[in-house]
């Protein structure tokens, strides 16, 4: 008889919503720009007036990492405290800052309503990526990644998202400096790219499935991609999904970055076993969303990612199988072969390196690349499918099911 896989198979989650901030003011991180100069002409701003502040708020924010009105230098000194008692520029709070010895950094992060949540710096020598979490916790179960084992608290908002960006850059002092008095100064453009920046490239691959956050993470990576906001081009950005098929081409469309997809395994039983996103959305399903992604080409492939597990997915016939769906759909794709990274509990085994080699080589052989990822931050639990915050005290979601259950109990 068959084990059930632990958890749900059609994780629509219901998150909580994001509690109101004790102080009334609203936080302008993350909204667009025209919401910003609406909030101000609802504040009592005429239109014009309104347009003017929130251009110019909006240039300090994303340009020059200001989170303080009174900062912006270019604002009348009167307007400044208008705009402190009803707004604020938030960024999560910084509970703990951690360093692998290999320069890999981990924040632990919290939001104004008090959940925790962590995000990844890995620099390389050509590049600097920051793993950015869509989400507190997860529905999705996988069974290799520690983030599966944490319950979903909620969504986090546009502003959470963008706020990581920031942090990084904050931690990273990448910031213009000086004063920027006037916004029509000819001002460098090359001070806003990502040329001799350490952090070039984003992937949404931190806590949570960016997809069942479809809107936040949009709007979030809107704001990232602007040449006015945070001004990192769309081909830098990757947005990685566990196959969340009906969300995939809107992703193409209405975001447009690069896509990856945790595949894993290239049969239904054990990727229903290690992905049970799997029993809803198959691999075939998947395959040909992957075919239709908008935006795919050889020159922007699609990237799969593929756990290596010890006598589990990682046979000679497997990677055969591989290369053949990945022909068989004509998919412009590269394969990531990540080692598995252990943790308590875990119910897998890493393969061994000769195993991952013989696995590589199959794939390498039939022209698709096939790298083997480098296990980075290990020594600090920052590595692929190790996100978990420490704070271990039960989510909002554990004691509202916890509180149902008792509930049923007694009904009965």
């Amino acid at each position: 008889m068959n084990m059930p896989v632990p958890g749900h198979i059609d994780p629509v989650p219901v998150p909580r919503e994001v509690t109101p901030r004790e102080d009334g003011r609203v936080d302008l991180l993350g909204l667009p720009r025209k919401q910003i100069a609406s909030l101000f002409e609802q504040a009592g701003l005429d239109a014009k007036a309104a347009k003017l502040r929130g251009k110019q708020v909006w240039h300090w924010v994303y340009h020059r990492g200001v989170s303080d009105f009174d900062a912006m230098t270019d604002i009348a000194k009167t307007m400044r405290p208008w705009l402190a008692e009803r707004f604020v520029i938030a960024r999560p709070e910084v509970v703990e800052a951690q360093h692998s010895s290999d320069g890999t950094r981990k924040w632990l992060l919290r939001t104004a309503d008090n959940h925790d949540f962590e995000m990844v710096f890995i620099p390389d020598a050509d590049r600097g990526t920051l793993c950015v979490s869509s989400q507190v916790g997860c529905t999705l179960n996988c069974r290799f990644c520690h983030t599966g084992t944490m319950r979903l608290v909620r969504n986090l908002t546009p502003g959470e998202i963008v706020g990581q960006v920031m942090l990084a850059r904050d931690a990273l002092g990448e910031w213009p400096k000086g004063r920027m008095d006037g916004l029509d100064d000819a001002e460098d453009e090359g001070t806003y790219t990502s040329d001799g920046r350490l952090l070039t490239n984003i992937v949404m691959m931190g806590m949570g499935e960016p997809l069942y956050n479809f809107d936040n993470v949009r709007d979030a990576l809107k704001i990232v991609m602007d040449g006015d906001g945070l001004a990192l081009s769309k081909r830098r950005i990757t947005l990685s999904t566990s196959g969340v098929v009906p969300m995939m081409e809107r992703c193409g469309e209405e975001i447009g970055v690069n896509l990856a997809v945790s595949l894993h395994a290239i049969t239904k039983d054990i990727r229903d076993e290690i992905v049970p996103i799997n029993k809803k959305y198959g691999i075939e399903e998947l395959l040909q969303a992957c075919a239709d992604y908008p935006g795919a080409s050889n020159a922007r492939r699609i990237t799969f990612e593929y756990v290596m597990l010890k006598d589990k997915n990682d046979s000679d016939d497997d990677a055969r199988e591989l290369v053949r769906l990945i022909k068989q759909y004509k998919l412009p794709a590269k394969v990531n072969l990540i080692p598995f990274n252990p943790w308590p509990g875990a119910p897998y085994e890493c393969s061994s390196p000769e195993r991952i080699r013989a696995f590589s080589n199959i794939v390498f052989e039939a022209g698709i690349s096939a790298p083997v990822r480098t296990p980075r931050g290990r020594d600090i639990d920052a590595a692929c499918g190790q996100l978990k915050t420490a704070a271990e005290k039960k989510s909002r979601a554990e004691l509202d099911r916890i509180a149902a259950e008792k509930q049923a109990a007694l009904e009965e």
